[in-house]
């Protein structure tokens, strides 16, 4: 037992010294954090003589490594034969380039033998070598919702699907061109984030690729352990309350009887229970985090990963920080899923960095101009430098030295190239389509998040976040949708699965001006709030509130002042099968109505409330109080109908009207001042009634038109839209035929001879004989005149171009003697150019001389056969 026990160990032993070695050789110095590596590997390691040495490598000899497969990755086949020439070749500046970055690659190998080989010149889709700022094309889309880095890390990471690197401790032996990478859609992080760097740099922003180690996470697109952002509820300020100074008069509040020590005890209760509590969740936190601790990565701080990175002063960035292109979220250059830096650039230069990662990136300085911190590769570099000379040092530098240090910086400059790769384009179907196929899942902690593309569902569902209990995501807790273009404005609806409470929120423009509307079952009469946006209904209805027995409305910005309206129902008298307001309304037993205070009114006649109770035929009326009082004015009306000892009815006695007045006035005390009154309130209470009960039709038209609309769920589409609006496209080939059909009537009406003679004559009238003779002789007069027109024109020009010539002659002989080699050269020209003229004026009218009669036969012959004149001139041919 001691001696399998002893093989058992040394076995442990050469496995753990194989994985350090193989840290030591794929890490850089941006090395793994401490935490990266095995307890064993952060102690102090005893020097080792050369007998333990061949013993320990004998035993490693011995040791069979299983090497698991690398999920092979399918990839798509390109078609390089439609790519453009500088895909499949480098330009002579290009092969610079390349012997440049393998001298500098040659001397980083020697002078840091302990790090990786640089990521410089991958191989690209055609299989030539790349280097890698080359690869980037700079690019500003014309979509306005790509010019900030938010919406564009959005879109890259939605229209692209992830591919791991098939080697997850090594960068990647191809890097593909953006677009290549847009055209399939799939890539790896790197193809990420040359193409959202690209689109950055186009949009003004500082970014750079980062060749570099993250976290498991990171690098797999696992998001299971992170919170959706949708999930998170953004910080509210908490706002002071105003503290109303206090009036002059006020009442004193009444004495606190409460005992001190019972609320002590209730304070220490809470307390406790809330301690309970917060134990009960750290416990569940720690397990969470044993659990996830078990299952720690074995690569940690040596797997590669790229990301972007955006500096500070361009575009108003206030803070550094990086992108990661396969979330499209943001984090701070202190993260830790960030564990290591090797190298970054940009489409100018490339820098290396010299800084040590043992704390992750926490205490980089990504200053690029600092040679020490960063390495270059080209000297053009647009980084202000470090000074490296003191002040005393500059004085001993002469004026020869320095134009002899600028001759050989300006030898050894060297211009990174033009990029390779084809202007970035995206149509607009892609835009829009956004995600691979229209569709992208993503799994967040607790909850899962769904995206389509527009118009792909018929209903308008954009993207649909469901949130679970646990961890497993077995247990639904809600579910919210978000719709876009739907007819209904339907823009979220959330629909909690505990509960069974469903929000539905509406844009600007639904028929009810309906801005959210919350209910658990669509029949009427149930419990439901609706919002709406007041200032497109012309009553102010800002929410109403409905249950089985009432329906209460808030108001805002009515002429009346009316603030508040509740309406409290009692049972139906007859039961039927179908139960409506319109068939049998359900009785008012209470009306309920507040106002606001109006400025126009004294307080005292101001009514603040207003209350109608139908079954006690009773009405009480509250007016606003003063400024200046602690109480305010009260009254009560009594509507029953009473009878006097003869019979006579009784319409008003002072018993009939109850009154607390702060001030009392000699008019409210007269009877007749209380019977107008008592008269006018109750004309308000039948519009109050009538106004509830077209508040309940308006309820029941609300849900008849929302049941139709989620079964009908019709979507919007724009008239510039040509592919999806069938009534446009109709309308546009119909239109499109009709000015087809007039081009055709108009070349046709200009091919048509007799058509300025047939204008003369009366429309719809049938020509006669004698109108038919006399349409075929002036067509032939009219032929006959524009042949003789044009021979005159043809002789004049011939007689024109004759008599400058002989002017032009005459002008040479008088003056020949005079003339220079110049002037003759240009007379001879001359002369040239105007017996060509000449010459070609004269075949031109002996041509026509010899056409006209035959043309004018052919005209005549036409006439005799034209369908119109033919029965009326069939007696001359």
């Amino acid at each position: 037992m001691e001696v399998l026990k002893e093989k058992v160990e040394e076995e442990e032993a050469a496995e753990l010294q194989d994985a350090v070695e193989r840290g030591e050789k794929t890490m850089k110095p941006p090395s793994p954090p401490p935490s990266a590596l095995p307890p064993e590997t952060r102690k102090e390691e005893t020097p080792m003589t050369q007998e333990m040495l061949r013993d320990l490598e004998k035993k490693l000899a011995s040791i069979e490594i299983v090497i698991p497969e690398s999920p092979v990755i399918a990839k798509v086949s390109i078609d390089t034969s439609l790519l453009p020439a500088s895909y499949q070749s480098n330009t002579p500046k290009e092969e610079h380039l390349l012997q440049v970055a393998d001298n500098f690659s040659c001397q980083y190998s020697h002078l840091c033998p302990d790090r990786v080989p640089l990521f410089l010149y991958p191989l690209n889709e055609c299989q030539v070598p790349k280097f890698v700022s080359t690869t980037l094309r700079p690019t500003l889309m014309p979509y306005t919702e790509l010019y900030n880095w938010d919406s564009c890390a959005q879109f890259v990471a939605d229209f692209l699907s992830m591919e791991p690197l098939a080697d997850p401790l090594k960068p990647p032996t191809h890097l593909y061109s953006p677009t290549t990478v847009l055209k399939y859609q799939r890539g790896n992080c790197f193809d990420f984030s040359t193409l959202l760097c690209s689109m950055l740099i186009g949009s003004g922003y500082d970014a750079y690729v980062v060749n570099g180690y993250g976290s498991q996470d990171l690098c797999l697109m696992d998001l299971t352990r992170e919170v959706c952002p949708l999930t998170m509820k953004p910080k509210t300020r908490v706002q002071e309350k105003q503290v109303a100074p206090p009036k002059k008069y006020a009442v004193k509040p009444p004495r606190d009887l409460t005992s001190r020590y019972e609320q002590e005890q209730e304070r220490k209760k809470q307390e406790k229970i809330r301690a309970e509590e917060e134990k009960r969740l750290k416990e569940a936190e720690g397990r969470l985090q044993e659990a996830e601790n078990a299952k720690a990565d074995p690569l940690h701080g040596l797997r590669v990963h790229s990301w972007v990175l955006v500096l500070t002063g361009k575009r108003e960035v206030p803070e550094s920080f990086f992108i990661d292109p396969l979330t499209a979220r943001s984090y701070s250059t202190q993260d830790d899923h960030f564990l290591g830096i090797e190298s970054l650039w940009n489409h100018k230069n490339y820098w290396i960095n010299m800084q040590d990662c043992w704390n992750c990136c926490k205490d980089l300085i990504f200053d690029l101009g600092d040679p020490v911190r960063w390495e270059y590769l080209l000297l053009g570099t647009d980084k202000p430098h470090l000074s490296l000379l003191d002040e005393d040092d500059d004085t001993l530098i002469d004026d020869d030295d320095i134009d002899s240090l600028g001759k050989e910086e300006e030898d050894k400059s060297f211009d990174m190239p033009h990029s390779w790769v084809e202007p970035i384009e995206i149509s607009p179907e892609a835009f829009e389509t956004r995600c691979p196929s229209g569709m992208k899942v993503i799994q967040y902690k607790r909850a899962k998040l769904e995206k389509w593309a527009p118009y792909l569902n018929s209903n308008g569902l954009m993207s649909r976040l469901s949130i679970y209990q646990d961890l497993e995501c077995t247990q639904l807790l809600e579910v919210k949708e978000w719709y876009q273009n739907r007819e209904d404005m339907l823009e979220l609806k959330h629909i909690n699965k505990v509960t069974g409470l469903i929000i539905d929120y509406f844009k600007p423009g639904h028929p009810q001006a309906l801005r959210v509307h919350s209910y658990m079952c669509m029949q009427p009469e149930n419990d439901r709030v609706m919002e709406f946006y007041e200032k497109a209904r012309v009553d102010g209805l800002v929410k109403r509130e409905e249950t089985p027995r009432s329906i209460t409305e808030h108001y805002q910005g009515r002429p009346d002042f009316l603030a508040y309206r509740h309406v409290t129902y009692g049972p139906r008298v007859k039961k039927v099968t179908m139960s409506t307001a319109e068939s049998n309304p359900r009785p008012i037993t209470k009306i309920t109505e507040r106002f606001f205070r109006n400025p126009a009114k004294p307080a005292d006649e101001d009514v603040e409330e207003r209350v109608f109770l139908i079954l006690e035929e009773r009405i009480q009326l509250r007016y606003h109080c003063r400024e200046d009082h602690i109480t305010a004015s009260r009254r009560e009306f009594l509507r029953r109908v009473e009878v006097d000892s003869k019979g006579n009815r009784i319409i008003m006695t002072p018993e009939m009207c109850i009154s607390y007045e702060v001030e009392p006035m000699e008019h409210t005390k007269k009877l007749l001042y209380q019977y107008e009154a008592m008269m006018q309130l109750k004309e308000q209470e039948k519009m109050s009634r009538h106004q509830a009960w077209e508040s309940e039709l308006e309820v029941l038209e609300i849900l008849k038109l929302l049941e139709e609309e989620e079964e009908a769920h019709t979507l919007k589409i724009s008239i510039y839209d040509t592919k999806r609006n069938e009534k446009s496209r109709e309308y546009r080939e119909a239109m499109e035929r009709v000015m087809h059909e007039e081009h055709l009537r108009q070349v046709e009406a200009q091919l048509d001879y007799l058509a300025p003679f047939l204008a003369q004559l009366p429309p719809g009238e049938k020509l006669t004989r004698w109108q038919a003779i006399r349409l075929k002789d002036e067509c032939l007069i009219d032929f006959k005149q524009r042949l003789i027109d044009k021979a005159n024109l043809i002789q004049a020009r011939f007689e024109r171009e004759t008599q400058e010539l002989q002017k032009k002659q005459q002008w040479y002989q008088e003056n020949q003697v005079t003339l220079t080699t110049e002037d003759e050269d240009l007379y001879l020209s001359y002369c040239s150019q105007a017996m060509f003229r000449i010459r070609i004026l004269e075949q031109r009218l002996n041509r026509h001389k010899e056409l006209a009669p035959l043309k004018y036969l052919a005209l005549e012959e036409k006439l005799y056969k034209d369908p119109r004149l033919v029965e009326h001139l069939k007696v001359f041919s």
